[in-house]
C-alpha cells in the first residue's frame, strides 16, 4: 500500500502549523485557506482510520500518532479562534480539560487495569463531526457582523459542549463497564 495510516497521521500533524500560519497570515482569504487545510487534515483522520481497519494496519505507533494528530489539530483550531475572539476562553478550557482528563484517565486505566481503551463511540463521533462543523462555520463567518457571529457562536458552542460532555460521560461509563467485566472475570478465574 502506497500511503499507510501512519503517514496520513504524520501529514495531519504537519498540517497543524500550516493551519495556524494560514489563519493568522492576514492575506486575503486567509481564513478560507485555513478552513481548506482543516478540511484536508480532518479527511486524513477519516481516511487513516478507514485504511487501518480495512487492511488491518493498526499499529502501536498509529495508536499514538492518530489521537495525537487529532488532539493537536483540535487544540490548534480552538486556540486560533479563541485568540481571534470568535469563541470564549471558557469553551477552550472545557474542551482542553475534557481532552486531558480522557487522555490521562485512559492511560491510567490502561496501565493499572490492563484493559484496552475502548474505541470511539456514537457520542464521540457525533462530537467530532459537530465540533468540525462548528469550527468551520465560525471561521467562515468571520465577515459577518460581530453580533451575528456572537449569537451563532453561543448556540453552536453550547451544542458542542453538550455533545462533548455526553461523549465524556459515555466513555467513563464504558471504562467502568470494562473494568467491572475484568474484575468479574478475574473473580471467576480465582474461584475455579
Amino acid at each position: 500500500m502506497l500511503i499507510t495510516p501512519n503517514v496520513l497521521s504524520l501529514i495531519r500533524l504537519c498540517l497543524v502549523p500550516a493551519f495556524i500560519v494560514a489563519y493568522f497570515s492576514g492575506e486575503p482569504y486567509s481564513h478560507l485557506i485555513a478552513v481548506g487545510i482543516y478540511v484536508v487534515a480532518t479527511f486524513t483522520d477519516f481516511l487513516d482510520g478507514y485504511l487501518a481497519r480495512k487492511y488491518n494496519l493498526i499499529t502501536n505507533l498509529g495508536k499514538v500518532l492518530d489521537p495525537l494528530g487529532d488532539k493537536m489539530l483540535t487544540m490548534a483550531v480552538l486556540a486560533c479562534i479563541t485568540i481571534d475572539r470568535v469563541i470564549p476562553v471558557w469553551f477552550l478550557l472545557i474542551i482542553l480539560g475534557k481532552e486531558l482528563l480522557m487522555g490521562v484517565g485512559g492511560l491510567v486505566i490502561h496501565h493499572y487495569a490492563k484493559v484496552e481503551i475502548p474505541p470511539s463511540n456514537y457520542f464521540g463521533k457525533t462530537a467530532t463531526v459537530l465540533f468540525f462543523a462548528v469550527c468551520v462555520t465560525l471561521i467562515v463567518l468571520d465577515s459577518f457582523h460581530i453580533e451575528v457571529r456572537r449569537g451563532l457562536s453561543a448556540v453552536m458552542v453550547g451544542a458542542a459542549v453538550f455533545v462533548s460532555l455526553a461523549a465524556f460521560v459515555s466513555y467513563i461509563v464504558g471504562f467502568a463497564k470494562i473494568i467491572k467485566e475484568k474484575q468479574s472475570k478475574e473473580a471467576d478465574d480465582q474461584g475455579v
